[in-house]
């Protein structure tokens, strides 16, 4: 995910640089669009290579994937770094996207299966703050090397990427595969193995013998239940589980809502908007990119902690609050500092600066991370993957509308290309509220249970639906699986009681220490 954001980030400050544009013919307003298309096509190689990833991903396993993807990124790195025309770099920036877009759609559903259902939001939190990492880290170096004359300013922030290449290569090998995967494929041993080992204990425990049987059943289930692409076109679901569609929608919503919220106006284009919208000179715009990618990466930390304790919806929703009365903020001051005749023109100028600042704030702590875990909890569990992969591409395919407008829309609309996402970011209040259960700290079978017993679409009045802790009748189900699998081992009836204190524990301080069930 740091090679994902510094990815993203990195081009931002190699578009405003001079070589750069001279050595591919961008130069001049009448090749805006075209820098627009060059930087947005990344993201319609992420979507395809998204897309890919339900296939690859299915037949090479989770470790495997992550390989190919970021051998295809290294091939569109290099494309990008000796580029000396529009058209290899459109290519490498495609090849790229694809390498990127197979990663990202495989990471987050990798995560999820080998990880604790407490642990699995924190856990995904983690992943977009090395993502932001990245991002950071990529402003840093382009603002450095825009003192820098000739091809190196541009060049080697883009060759710079390699270090995260090479990391991936160095430890992707050693990392456990998916017990989910492994089972699919008949390796149940090595599925218990590895589940034993996350759990520090031995093949023998009642806890991992519970764990097995639920994946061999779902697995199972999976296979008897699957549903092709083309019926899933033809909206024919029948036996894919409780709401097929309008989870598959609940999931992608959220990724789409991400890209609408505005991020990569900013994200893509944060030196591009404080040049042109704010008025600002080349080499502090980058400064303050550079400084916003550090505020933005300390407050994503506080959504660590409390994406379980507050739960996906609340965060969801503060923030998308937080993020449209910034734009609002914005867009009325560069009104003012475009109208004609108002003295202040450059002090309410820079004072947009600040809201473009604390926008961040707000979306590093609820819509970084949410939205990349929300859909491979939402969906059901012969549809997880397909929907991990339709949500992925739908997040690249709002992505690249984002990047293809901002510059055209930046220097067409002025400060009214900002009430755009003013009214988007407030609208996505409501829409949670009323459309979008909770799943902290819940299994993916208590989801299922949610659905097929409450299937109505307004979802608020139901107080399972929205609670930010896992329902009891949930939990006692659960314990219950423990102690009848305990029948199994008797000889070690301490590790099960053992095992029931420590959960119990962990409900009544809001943590709840199930694994996942995958």
């Amino acid at each position: 995910m740091t090679l994902f954001g510094y990815d993203q980030g990195v081009f931002g400050g190699v578009i405003v640089t001079q070589d750069f544009l001279d050595t591919l013919g961008l130069a001049g307003p009448s090749h805006t669009g075209t820098v627009g298309t060059v930087t947005a096509l990344y993201d319609v190689g992420c979507f395809f290579g998204a897309v890919a990833a339900f296939s690859i991903g299915e037949r090479l396993g989770r470790k495997k994937a992550i390989l190919v993807g970021t051998t295809v990124m290294s091939i569109g790195a290099i494309l990008q770094i000796s580029a000396y025309s529009t058209a290899q770099m459109i290519v490498g920036r495609i090849v790229a996207g694809l390498g990127n877009g197979l990663n990202t759609a495989t990471a987050p559903v990798w995560q999820a299966e080998t990880s604790k259902a407490n642990w699995r939001g924190k856990l995904v939190v983690i992943e977009m703050i090395l993502n932001i990492a990245g991002f950071s880290l990529s402003n840093w170096i382009t603002y450095g090397f825009s003192y820098a004359n000739g091809p190196i300013a541009w060049r080697f922030p883009l060759a710079f990427q390699f270090i995260f290449i090479f990391i991936l290569y160095g430890t992707v090998p050693w990392l456990p595969e998916s017990p989910r995967w492994l089972m699919a494929h008949g390796k149940i041993d090595e599925a218990e193995q590895i589940i034993a080992d996350l759990e520090a204990t031995t093949i023998n425990d009642p806890y991992v013998i519970t764990e097995s049987k639920e994946i061999q059943w779902a697995v199972e289930y999976e296979k008897s239940h699957a549903v092709s692409w083309w019926d899933l076109l033809r909206g024919k679901t029948g036996r894919a589980g409780t709401c097929t569609i309008r989870r598959l929608l609940l999931g992608a919503g959220t990724q789409a809502m991400q890209q609408l919220s505005g991020i990569n106006v900013t994200s893509y284009y944060l030196p591009t908007v404080l040049i042109q919208s704010v008025g600002l000179e080349e080499k502090l715009a980058r400064l303050l990119a550079a400084c916003n990618s550090v505020s933005y990466l300390a407050f994503s930390l506080i959504g660590i902690p409390n994406v379980e304790r507050w739960g996906r919806r609340k965060l969801m929703m503060y923030a998308a609050a937080g993020q449209g009365f910034c734009y609002l903020f914005i867009t009325v001051l560069l009104r003012y500092s475009e109208k004609p005749g108002y003295t202040a023109t450059k002090e309410v100028a820079s004072a947009s600066v600040a809201f473009f600042f604390l926008y961040y704030v707000f979306f590093g702590i609820g819509w970084q991370g949410v939205p990349w875990l929300y859909p491979t909890e939402i969906n059901s569990l012969s549809m997880r993957t397909k929907g991990a992969a339709i949500g992925t591409a739908s997040n690249w395919a709002f992505n690249y509308m984002v990047v293809e407008i901002t510059p055209i829309g930046i220097q067409s609309l002025h400060w009214q290309f900002y009430i755009i996402w003013t009214v988007f970011n407030l609208s996505f209040v409501p829409v949670v509220y009323f459309l979008y259960p909770e799943t902290s700290q819940r299994s993916l079978e208590d989801i299922d249970r949610l659905f097929r017993d409450d299937q109505r679409i307004l979802i608020f009045r139901n107080k399972d639906a929205i609670a930010s802790r896992r329902p009891a009748a949930y939990i006692e189900h659960h314990e219950r699986e423990i102690r009848r699998n305990s029948s199994v081992i008797s000889t070690n009836p301490a590790s099960v009681q053992e095992r029931l204190k420590a959960m119990a524990k962990a409900n009544e301080e809001g943590g709840y220490s199930h694994e996942e069930k995958i």
